[in-house]
């Protein structure tokens, strides 16, 4: 389906978020939450649409107070590159490890992570994920990445057959951290709609 990016009219001011922030969290925690995928204890891949980017708008602006209409535009120019094109996923990825010390300790054994996050359609060739190159330093990687997976049209049309036989999958095979996730049917179905899959 066409990339659906945030635009000025769907942003309201601060005044007018907060009365209808309580509400508008509430649904979008509930969506988050369909979309989704714990892979391995550690790694949660958060796929993006145009509702959760507009809600980290709306977020930014409210936490920064954020008036200023060129400010505004920015984080809208940020944030939309999170929404992914046609044919495509976008998601974040958070390396979660809770303990300050062991993240620190971990995050640098996870260098050439970008190298080793696929997504799997059956037995079609994976899609490897294409990373942020910004979120990895010389060093160690961020605990927050953001990854895109451009599907060809042979994944696409196979996508909700494979899917409905836990089929679509991400693979880490990173050697300090291989762990892969099955897309619940509810996320298999959500991304679908995002990618244009055929029935």
């Amino acid at each position: 389906m066409p990339r659906k990016l945030v635009q000025a009219a769907d942003i309201v001011d601060i005044a007018q978020y907060e009365r209808m922030r309580p509400q508008f969290r509430k649904d979008v925690i509930a969506l988050k939450e369909r979309r989704r995928l714990e892979v391995g204890p550690h790694f949660t891949f958060l796929f993006e649409n145009h509702t959760t980017v507009l809600y980290q708008i709306q977020e930014m602006m409210r936490v920064e107070r954020m008036v200023d209409e060129k400010a505004i535009r920015h984080e809208m120019d940020t944030y939309n590159e999170l929404i992914p094109g046609e044919g495509s996923l976008s998601a974040t990825l958070l390396l979660e490890y809770d303990d300050r010390a062991l993240r620190d300790d971990v995050l640098p054994g996870l260098m050439g992570i970008d190298r080793h996050v696929w997504l799997a359609v059956g037995e079609l060739p994976r899609v490897a994920g294409e990373f942020d190159p910004s979120q990895i330093g010389e060093e160690r990687v961020s605990s927050v990445q953001y990854i895109r997976f451009a599907l060809p049209p042979e994944h696409r049309s196979e996508w909700r057959n494979r899917s409905v036989s836990g089929q679509v999958r991400i693979v880490v095979d990173h050697p300090n951290y291989s762990h892969e996730g099955v897309l619940a049917p509810t996320l298999a179905e959500a991304l679908a709609e995002d990618i244009g899959a055929s029935g």
